[in-house]
């Protein structure tokens, strides 16, 4: 099974008093592991969201295994788990690099396709486009 994978370096400033890396900085990553992918594999999603094209993020988790430091590499992979409609879901694993890699955490992440209409936000069909490049990750088999 194919990943999308988003590399990071931790600095100082995503950890606690304590050291290890604040909680809510897993959920930032998920998010930039989103935005890299759209620029690697759908730059023209701009364009479509300057027409009115919004992706909003109706959920979002982590489930934490181990802790990570400054310093730490983490490689985020991001898998989509299901496509219905104008929803999506993507899992993520968090992996500690090195030469024996240790997952320390999972998430999730859905997404609803919207478009902006007057003051509002009407359901849109996923983008062509999206679909097809989020189908090279999929965990599942695709029609």
């Amino acid at each position: 099974m194919k990943a999308y994978e988003y590399s990071h370096i931790v600095g100082f400033e995503e950890t606690s008093l304590v050291g290890n890396v604040y909680y809510v900085n897993h959920l930032y990553w998920q998010g930039r592991a989103r935005e890299m992918f759209l620029r690697d594999h759908v730059p023209e999603i701009l364009e479509e969201m300057e027409r009115g094209l919004a992706l909003i993020t109706l959920n979002c988790s982590c489930q934490y295994l181990g802790e990570l430091k400054a310093f730490d590499q983490v490689t985020v992979r991001m898998f989509l788990a299901a496509i219905t409609q104008n929803r999506i879901v993507m899992r993520f694993e968090y992996w500690r690099g090195g030469l024996d890699p240790e997952l320390v955490a999972r998430g999730e992440q859905e997404i609803a396709c919207m478009h902006r209409q007057g003051s509002g936000l009407v359901p849109a069909a996923v983008p062509r486009a999206l679909h097809d490049a989020l189908s090279q990750f999929a965990e599942f088999a695709m029609p």
